[in-house]
């Protein structure tokens, strides 16, 4: 799976840097292509010659390669990478990567790259569960970052703990099913949509709804970073992607949602409905801002056009359809009925009862049902991960 890849490795200053030679080590006889890139104080716990020598290239330190002028250029290098791994990565590398601070040639490469990049933390036991460190490895999966966790042991201080640098073959491993999964969904076309919809009620004020668009977001992403095409409807919302291969489409109201949706469904492999879309809006749009006058104020309201029910009665013989539903009371029977009402293969449950779930946060929990009334549920995660276990799904329902 890594054969022909190429991988760059960052070694930053950590007494678990011995372990990168194994790691090279290992890539190489995976057939990978390897440049080591070792930072100042890496290299006080393990030589540019080990790595040079198992990698077969030389080791990358500096900027400025020699007093000629001559540099390492860090555009090329992290155009050149498949995938860039830190490992391991040091609390003082993860807080410069986290803030964008650039003082090295491994620092300037992780801004330029924009291939898949893997950290693996290596610290004492406190430092690892520092608040500040938490942050920091929040933030950085965000950008898109993967994680991959520390494992507990025997640490340097001699305490044990949560802190190690994860062995080399498991970080073999994490790659292997990065790329495994990189080409699920090559070929696939897939129509998203994400965030609320703005109803106006005048040239000010609108009706609306609390969500940020997170979840449709990193569905796009998780999608995208498989090899799909992803076509994102979006309303109102701040969050961007991090992935390429997204076209974003930008909308205010169901109408104007609806019109994009209905322009794309046809073409699609997979619809995905994640956006809060309003169910009313004003029968009448004022031509000026309204004034406050009167004690009460009466607004007509009608519904909006129900943009998954609609596509979902045209759905094609092999087109997959998921949509979203967010419930506060019977949530699973009203779950159901929704997925057979608007025809979805497959519904994702949100329930506002589960705390840390439901709009604006950065965590999830949900419940997926498919039309054959499969029950799956999920635990408190990340909504990246929760978009990763959905993608996952819906690979396996595409090839049954």
């Amino acid at each position: 799976m890594l054969r022909g890849k190429k991988i760059l490795v960052g070694v930053t200053g950590s007494i678990a840097a011995y372990k990168a030679a194994f790691l090279v080590r290992l890539l190489i006889k995976a057939e990978a292509e390897v440049k080591v890139i070792l930072t100042t104080s890496a290299s006080e716990f393990i030589t540019p010659l080990t790595l040079a020598t198992l990698s077969k290239n030389p080791v990358l330190q500096h900027l400025v390669k020699n007093d000629a002028g001559e540099w390492n250029n860090h555009v090329d290098l992290g155009m050149w990478a498949d995938a860039l791994v830190i490992a391991p990565a040091s609390a003082n590398t993860l807080a410069k990567f986290c803030h964008g601070l650039c003082d090295s040639l491994l620092t300037a490469v992780y801004l330029s790259a924009r291939c898949p990049v893997f950290l693996a933390p290596a610290m004492d036991l406190d430092m690892y569960v520092h608040p500040a460190t938490k942050n920091n490895l929040d933030i950085l999966r965000k950008h898109g970052n993967s994680i991959i966790d520390a494992e507990e042991g025997e640490l340097a201080s001699g305490l044990s703990g949560y802190g190690r640098m994860a062995e080399p073959e498991h970080i073999m491993a994490h790659l292997e099913n990065f790329f495994c999964k990189a080409s699920t969904m090559r070929g696939k076309k897939i129509l998203i949509t994400a965030g609320p919809t703005f109803e106006a009620i005048d040239p000010v004020r609108f009706i609306g709804n609390h969500s940020s668009g997170k979840m449709g977001f990193a569905i796009a992403d998780a999608i995208a970073k498989r090899g799909g095409s992803v076509t994102l409807v979006s309303g109102p919302s701040t969050q961007k992607t991090n992935a390429s291969g997204i076209d974003r489409i930008n909308v205010t109201s169901a109408d104007e949602m609806f019109a994009v949706c209905q322009q794309h469904a046809s073409e699609v492999d997979i619809i995905i409905m994640a956006a809060a879309v309003a169910d009313y809006k004003p029968a009448e749009i004022a031509a000026s801002k309204l004034k406050k006058k009167d004690q009460i104020f009466s607004l007509d309201l009608i519904k909006t056009v129900d943009i998954a029910a609609t596509l979902g009665a045209k759905k094609k013989l092999n087109q997959l359809m998921v949509g979203f539903a967010l419930e506060t009371d019977q949530e699973e029977e009203n779950a159901t009925s929704k997925l057979k009402a608007k025809n979805f293969d497959l519904i994702v449950l949100n329930s506002l009862n589960d705390q840390g779930a439901g709009f604006g946060h950065d965590t999830n929990q949900v419940t997926f049902i498919d039309k054959h009334n499969n029950i799956t549920k999920s635990e408190l995660k990340d909504k990246q991960s929760i978009a990763d276990d959905l993608v996952e799904i819906i690979f396996k329902m595409t090839n049954a």
